[in-house]
C-alpha cells in the first residue's frame, strides 16, 4: 500500500527548510560507478561530481515522492564544491525559496537544495523548480 500524497503547493512555506535524509558515499558503488562511468577517475580523489549528483537526485527523489502531483521542471546553478570521499555521510536539505500560484490546481515552488558532509561543509547545491498540485 502507497502513502498518501501528503503535501500540497499550500503545505510549503518560503524559508521552509525540509531534510532530505542521509547517505554513505559507498566504496563500492564509488569504485563501481567509477569504471563503468569515469574510466581512469582515481577514486582516491572521492566521489565524482556526476556521483554527488546522482546520490542527491536520489534523496530528493525519494523526499519529494509524497508530494502530490511533483514535477520538477528546472535544475539550474549546479555547484560541486567537493568530492567526497568513500565513507562519507552526506545529508540532504531543500529550502524553499519562493512560490508562485498557476492557476488553480498546482503552483511553482522554488528551492535551493544542497547536499551537506559530516562536518557541515557544503558539497553540492542546486536550484530547483517543481510542480507542485494545490489542495
Amino acid at each position: 500500500m502507497t502513502e498518501p500524497l501528503h503535501v500540497h503547493f499550500e503545505d510549503l512555506e518560503i524559508g521552509q527548510v525540509v531534510p532530505l535524509g542521509a547517505c554513505a558515499v559507498d566504496a563500492g558503488a564509488l569504485d563501481l560507478f567509477a569504471e563503468r562511468f569515469l574510466p581512469g577517475w582515481d577514486v582516491a580523489y572521492g566521489a565524482p561530481e556526476a556521483m554527488v549528483y546522482a546520490l542527491w537526485s536520489r534523496l530528493a527523489a525519494d523526499r519529494t515522492s509524497g508530494w502530490a502531483g511533483a514535477k520538477t521542471l528546472a535544475v539550474d546553478g549546479l555547484r560541486f564544491l567537493r568530492n567526497p570521499p568513500a565513507g562519507e555521510l552526506l545529508r540532504g536539505r531543500l529550502t524553499v525559496m519562493g512560490k508562485d500560484p498557476v492557476g488553480d490546481e498546482k503552483g511553482v515552488i522554488i528551492a535551493q537544495q544542497d547536499l551537506l558532509d559530516e562536518a557541515g561543509r557544503l558539497v553540492f547545491s542546486c536550484l530547483t523548480r517543481a510542480l507542485v498540485a494545490r489542495r
